[in-house]
């Protein structure tokens, strides 16, 4: 079985002292693609590096909405070094995570609003796909992917929210939907319903690691050998075998990400 992680942070504090140990192990659990992803400068750097340290894993890179401060001309200078970035390292493959993040914060809509779809012009730029991030902003984020700005090298909704409306609007603008491991959460309400609604050659998976542990590890340090866990899932609800839900979604993940 061959796994693609298409979304995780191991340059997160949290595998400080234990992440060379841990991405050594990863193959042995049949992890043969993984990408980590940046959610600001440094953690982009540092995306960057542990790709160009590991021949499997690949680097996307971006200012994630719950980073955004500052006035319209900080961003433009942040993405002005994610641009510089992207352009000197070749294993940058995605700008993310990007998106909208209301959550945490909501006094900043516009600032996220501009950040976000100057990243997709970013994306659409460099000719990257993209990866969405979205949490308690589920509108907005459909109101900038169908009318504002067309994304023109796909994307993925990461960690997607059981949303219908959402991922309807998602597919019909070429996105991807990534399933992690809330997927395998007792209290995940729609989401048999959401993996049936994607068709086969859009779904991916990811752990969004070191967070989101699927059950029965929930609330533990995530990290991509536990991707079996929502392999199960889909292949449980979509009446698949495991194996196949691997090789599907590590053949999209290649489609997606050129690889």
């Amino acid at each position: 079985m061959r796994i693609f992680d298409t979304h995780a942070h191991y340059d997160d504090e949290q595998f400080d002292n234990d992440r060379d140990e841990v991405i050594n192990s990863l193959k042995d659990s049949g992890i043969e693609k993984c990408i980590n992803i940046g959610c600001d400068i440094l953690t982009s750097k540092k995306a960057c590096e542990i790709a160009n340290n590991y021949d499997f894993i690949y680097a996307a890179i971006g200012i994630h909405p719950s980073e955004i401060a500052g006035a319209e001309a900080e961003i433009d200078e942040q993405i002005k070094v994610i641009k510089d970035i992207a352009i000197t390292n070749k294993k940058v493959v995605a700008i993310g995570e990007i998106g909208l993040d209301y959550h945490w914060h909501n006094d900043n809509k516009p600032l996220q609003k501009y950040a976000f779809i100057k990243q997709i012009e970013l994306a659409n730029e460099l000719n990257l796909p993209i990866s969405i991030h979205t949490r308690d902003a589920i509108d907005d984020t459909i109101h900038i992917i169908k009318n504002e700005i067309q994304i023109k090298n796909s994307g993925v909704l990461h960690c997607c929210p059981f949303n219908r409306e959402l991922v309807k609007h998602g597919l019909e603008s070429g996105l991807y939907i990534a399933f992690g491991g809330t997927c395998t959460f007792k209290n995940a309400k729609n989401a048999d319903e959401i993996i049936n609604m994607v068709p086969q050659d859009r779904i991916l998976i990811e752990t969004d690691s070191p967070y989101l542990a699927p059950d029965p590890l929930r609330g533990t340090r995530n990290d991509s050998r536990n991707l079996k866990y929502v392999i199960k899932k889909l292949a449980s609800v979509r009446k698949l075998q495991p194996e196949e839900i691997a090789n599907i979604t590590y053949t999209n993940g290649e489609k997606l990400f050129k690889l």
